[in-house]
């Protein structure tokens, strides 16, 4: 099985940007605990972070010419913005998993809409850079189910 894991604004600033919400680990932490998980798994995992809404597009449109099997996603605020990329996840078909590393249901009102969330199989929240690993083994179930 092959996942994309796409995160997008300000991921790159874990451990620096408010870590009494988001935690002390490092985006260089995120990356080599789930590359750790994939490797227990015998998962190829690849990893795009960028600040710039089109380029995570550009990033779950070459999922699909990549022939990935499954994406998991945090688009950090995109989340409660971006109907580009929901279209773009809706449009690729792909099983995808949306991640957030803090409880946004308990956050600020306008955490609480994600469009991203309608073209998802799952959400995860809260449970901190931990939850990346729940996504992929939820797509490696769902995945594997349907085989």
């Amino acid at each position: 099985m092959k996942f994309v894991v796409i995160n997008g604004s300000n991921l790159n600033m874990l451990g620096i940007r408010e870590p009494d919400i988001y935690g002390r680990e490092t985006y260089a932490d995120l990356v080599e605990r789930v590359k750790k998980h994939a490797e227990e798994k015998q998962v190829e995992v690849s990893f795009v972070q960028s600040n710039h809404e089109g380029d995570l597009v550009d990033a779950i449109q070459q999922a699909f010419f990549d022939k990935a099997d499954g994406i998991i996603i945090n688009p950090g605020a995109y989340t409660h913005t971006s109907i580009a990329i929901l279209d773009a996840v809706k449009a690729v078909k792909i099983p995808t998993v949306e991640v957030h590393i803090s409880k946004v249901d308990e956050r600020e009102d306008f955490r609480q809409v994600s469009y991203i969330r309608q073209a998802c199989v799952k959400t995860v929240t809260g449970m901190g850079i931990e939850g990346y690993n729940m996504a992929m083994d939820h797509l490696m179930g769902l995945l594997g189910e349907k085989q």
